[in-house]
């Protein structure tokens, strides 16, 4: 019989397991007035926070939850121009020039990190490594050697091998030279620490719900709360404020897993990702005492959607215990992502008309190079600066029938899990529900949601996503109601933990 090792019982990331200590910031408790108001405390929105207040703008920052607690703080951390196989595909679909400007981009973002932390001197395990995306399939050999010719024809440096210093089963693989790691929240509390001393303001557990009046901004609250300012950046993941951009249904919300593993072999160095599905992500992070945690991430799928969420955990498992000499699973944590149908970010004015506000979102699992050239390019913007890679991102572009064709299958799903929730038919009873169990239930002839914790509480909620009605599904992996149309998600008491839902699940 073989041994499995076991999977932490919840979920936490090592990025948070280990950060430096954060300090807490209040509650915006009143109306208030500055210059700009970032949404979003994540990379993207604070490195714009911290680029805008150096600037002279006064500048407030509002999160939902805790700073650098939603997809930052779960990231594999990888800061690199490699982002899959994405050059080939936008040479053919985008043109040369674009699939340049995209690299470029990225490029600029990791010379950006580098020196900030150069500048700061901090201590973030930031180290430089050669990344590669490999392939075991006989039928993405083409595909790498396609992306290789990619790299030559826009002076990427890197290389297609035969061979990769990771033992993994492979046929091919493109190297991409010179890239790197780090730990992202030790990187970028600095950061917030820089912001807070030059003035700027963070308020925690504030909701941003709403704009008045887009030329004159007046940011809203669920509180009540009205912040007036000159501009606005959202930096969540669906804005907060759609302005008529239909965001909702112009990109999906995807969810990966990772683990974070200790192992007895010698790890050789470099990042790893499989060119197919299921997607494996391989990197290393150093401990304090100078062994290596070996992070392993995948499992990619749409939000809400698919197999019990823990089985995600379990198909990771198996591959560590295949690949690794495996010691302990230390850790265990999930990210949601969302995609674009171009699959190149949203970044720039919400809509041509709108001047005042701005969006970064669609990073599609980059958030370390697209988060932060996001912030570079925002700062651009409301400086009125020439940015070569304005018109590359901006959420106004006009996108490919093949893209349009994309998205309508997109919709086409959620409208499918639209209809299924409703007529799903439920028999179980919440009284049935076991200790740290989850499930969809059936009260009074309606469909709920029900968790019985481990000290046997119960809690009932309404499953009816209040974004746009789909019905959310219990994600037993996190403990949370997750939604299959739009990718929100509910706390196990119904609190918003991902939008585009700004309101909570009902209680029953």
């Amino acid at each position: 019989m073989t041994y499995h090792k076991q999977l932490p019982q919840f979920p936490e990331s090592y990025w948070t397991a280990s950060e430096t200590e954060r300090p807490k910031y209040p509650k915006l408790e009143q109306n208030s007035e500055t210059d700009i108001v970032v949404v979003g405390g994540g990379i993207s929105g604070i490195t714009t926070a911290y680029l805008l207040i150096q600037e002279g703008f006064r500048v407030v920052l509002l999160e939902a939850g805790e700073i650098l607690s939603g997809t930052t703080a779960h990231t594999t951390a990888k800061i690199t121009a490699q982002h899959d196989l994405i050059y080939d595909e936008l040479i053919q679909s985008e043109g040369k020039e674009k699939a340049s400007l995209y690299y470029q981009a990225a490029k600029e973002a990791m010379s950006f990190i580098e020196q900030t932390i150069d500048k700061h001197q901090i201590e973030c395990g930031y180290t430089m490594q050669d990344a590669y995306v490999y392939t075991h399939n006989v039928d993405f050999i083409v595909k790498v050697e396609k992306e290789a010719k990619a790299y030559q024809e826009l002076g990427i440096p890197g290389a297609y091998l035969d061979k990769i210093p990771l033992q993994l089963p492979m046929f091919g693989a493109v190297k991409m030279e010179s890239q790197a790691q780090f730990h992202p929240l030790n990187y970028l509390h600095k950061l917030v620490d820089e912001f807070i001393k030059q003035g700027g303001q963070i308020y925690e557990q504030t909701t941003a719900v709403d704009i008045e009046q887009v030329d004159t901004p007046k940011v809203m609250t669920s509180d009540g709360h009205r912040i007036e300012c000159k501009y606005v950046v959202s930096c969540t993941h669906f804005p907060f404020y759609d302005g008529q951009g239909f965001y909702f249904a112009r990109m999906h919300a995807d969810r990966s897993y990772v683990l974070g593993l200790k192992v007895e072999d010698d790890y050789p160095g470099g990042m790893y990702l499989s060119a197919e599905d299921p997607k494996r992500s391989i990197r290393y992070t150093e401990l304090e005492d100078q062994s290596k945690l070996i992070i392993l991430g995948g499992q990619s799928h749409k939000a809400g959607q698919g197999i019990c969420t823990i089985n995600h955990y379990d198909e990771l498992r198996r591959f560590a215990e295949n690949q690794f000499k495996l010691q302990e699973i230390a850790y265990r944590w999930s990210a949601q992502d969302l995609t674009t149908g171009d699959k190149l970010p949203f970044i720039g004015r919400i809509t041509a008309s709108t001047p005042n506000v701005y969006i970064a979102t669609g990073f599609r699992k980059w958030g370390m190079t697209n988060g932060t050239a996001a912030a570079l390019l925002i700062r651009d913007l409301i400086m009125e600066k020439d940015n070569p890679y304005e018109s590359l991102f901006t959420p106004s572009r006009s996108l490919s029938w093949k893209t349009v064709g994309k998205l309508i299958t997109d919709n086409v799903d959620v409208a499918k899990h639209l209809i299924t929730g409703k007529l799903e038919h439920v028999k179980k009873r919440p009284e049935l529900l076991e200790k740290d169990e989850g499930s969809v239930v059936q009260i009074h002839g309606r469909r709920a949601g029900g968790y019985r914790d481990k000290d046997g509480q119960l809690y009932l909620v309404d499953t009816t996503c209040t974004h746009m009605g789909c019905e959310v599904e219990w994600n037993n992996g996190e403990r949370t109601w997750d939604c299959p149309c739009h990718g929100s998600r509910f706390a196990i008491t119904g609190e918003v933990l991902e939008g585009p839902a700004e309101k909570p699940l009902k209680r029953l």
